[in-house]
């Protein structure tokens, strides 16, 4: 059993005003087993007592106990006497939510179905931008200064540390080249972090949902995962007790344009998440990837997470992946000195150090970091539009909340239907990834991830393909493995 809970007062206001309907029991097993569902209230969180819950909702003890007697009849609550009640799957669904591979979905065999022109809604990344080439030729010239050498720097190319740096001191970072380590995508950057602070068994809270193969490195080392809801938002109490209750050795955290919901935490919101940190006496990882794709890049934005860092927890890891090209891999750590020379140490071990070219090409295109911001977000405005509008007219009863920056849509389905959707998506043609490969313990079955990188007429299809995809998902065989994605 886990020492987290969710008091009276904190289970009322995630529940928020409960539809005035009768038997009123019904209504409160149906909005808790919907908490669970959506991940907002994670599994395994022991209840509050009856007594507290009733008190906290204005209602009778009673109701509550029916209620959790109904949860209970689902599979949505498990109870042992003398030690309370906690969330938990149906052991169906538990199933259902398991990784079919240690990517969460497998690589399958041939086509992806009858269609000759198949279209990719599992990949969030774009194309380069126009400038690439520029860069590309840039850096092939300035590669004879450099090919005299081994050709090895564990910490990264100096210019290229040193235009990260700067762009951090632009944000209001104050930054040195010696606190950057240049690593080989973001990806690597968190499989370092997770390889060299935590030990196994040691508590990783992690957003739910959140960028699946971040929690498989977590999962590689050991870690043991404890989710906190942000469908709608952070929820910075749950979130602070999650840590605290958890005794969290780090956090892992997307506060800008969150993959895969598009949320942006507002400043005061980072000031809390690093006070939740230095209570929990724990590390906070947050993952900067998206944070350069804002689709008004004139308009105001939240500072850093480490500006408000005074006690060297705050740990940023970026990428050029996203804004530049996935193809480039490469992203860094910033961090404090000390750190940054540990992780120096420790990622010789793992690829001695990145390619020089692509640092070069990455280096270069810092330097024009400006304009491929602004070429992205004429883009991506005008994809999420066009798939927003899509949508509206063929999927009106899918939800979503339209982002001001990133490159996806988080869409609820209204059902546990997910799956079955993807499925039948695939035999159309349509590659997209299920809710439940973005969390822990096969929660998020009414959710998918809609990526709007793709030309304004292929997201247009797809959603044709996806809507005929809904229509027939009841009828979708058994669910295969699915591609991969990122």
């Amino acid at each position: 059993m886990t020492a987290r809970y969710v008091s009276g007062p904190q289970l009322a206001r995630l529940l928020g005003d409960l539809p005035q309907e009768r038997p009123f029991y019904a209504v409160l097993a149906r909005e808790v087993r919907g908490l669970v569902l959506n991940g907002r209230l994670p599994l395994r969180v022991r209840l509050p007592a009856e007594r507290d819950l009733a008190a906290a909702l204005g209602v009778s003890r009673t109701t509550v106990t029916t209620a959790y007697d109904r949860l209970r009849a689902d599979g949505y609550v498990e109870s042992r006497q003398g030690a309370g009640s906690w969330t938990a799957l149906p052991r169906s669904e538990q199933a259902a939510g398991r990784p079919t591979s240690r990517f969460g979905i497998a690589h399958t065999q041939g086509g992806v179905g009858p269609h000759d022109e198949p279209i990719d809604l599992g990949c969030a990344a774009p194309a380069a931008p126009a400038v690439f080439g520029e860069a590309v030729a840039e850096a092939v010239a300035e590669l004879p200064r450099y090919s005299a050498g081994p050709g090895y720097e564990p910490a990264g190319l100096a210019v290229l540390r040193e235009a990260i740096a700067d762009r951090y001191a632009a944000l209001g970072v104050p930054t040195r080249p010696d606190q950057i380590v240049v690593t080989t995508g973001a990806q690597h950057a968190i499989s370092l972090l997770a390889q060299t602070l935590l030990d196994t068994g040691d508590a990783a809270l992690v957003e739910r949902p959140t960028y699946p193969h971040a929690l498989e490195s977590l999962r590689r080392r050991g870690a043991r995962l404890v989710p906190v809801g942000v469908t709608e938002g952070w929820d910075l109490e749950l979130l602070t007790t999650g840590m605290r209750q958890s005794a969290a050795r780090l956090a892992y955290v997307i506060p800008d344009f969150q993959n895969p919901t598009g949320h942006l935490l507002d400043d005061a919101g980072r000031v809390a998440l690093v006070e939740a940190a230095r209570s929990a006496d724990a590390f906070l990882i947050v993952d900067e990837t998206f944070s350069e794709l804002a689709h008004d890049p004139g308009a105001p934005r939240p500072r850093p997470v480490a500006a408000y860092d005074t006690g060297g927890r705050v740990i940023s890891v970026g990428s050029a992946s996203k804004l530049f090209w996935g193809g480039l891999r490469i992203g860094w750590i910033r961090a404090t000195a000390p750190l940054a020379r540990r992780l120096t140490m420790a990622r010789e071990s793992h690829d001695i150090a990145s390619p020089v070219v692509d640092q070069l090409i990455a280096a270069r295109l810092m330097a024009r970091i400006e304009a491929v911001r602004e070429e992205r977000a004429v883009q991506l405005r005008e994809r999420r539009d066009t798939l927003v509008e899509a949508l509206r007219a063929l999927l009106p009863e899918w939800r979503f909340t339209v982002p001001d920056g990133g490159m996806t849509l988080w869409v609820r389905l209204g059902a546990p239907v997910a799956t079955a959707v993807a499925e039948a998506a695939w035999q159309r043609g349509v590659r997209v990834v299920p809710g439940p490969l973005f969390g822990v313990d096969g929660v998020l079955e009414d959710c998918l991830r809609l990526p709007y990188v793709l030309e304004p007429a292929a997201l247009r299809t797809a959603v044709e393909r996806l809507a005929g995809a809904s229509t027939g998902a009841e009828f979708a065989p058994t669910a295969r493995p699915l591609p991969a994605y990122v």
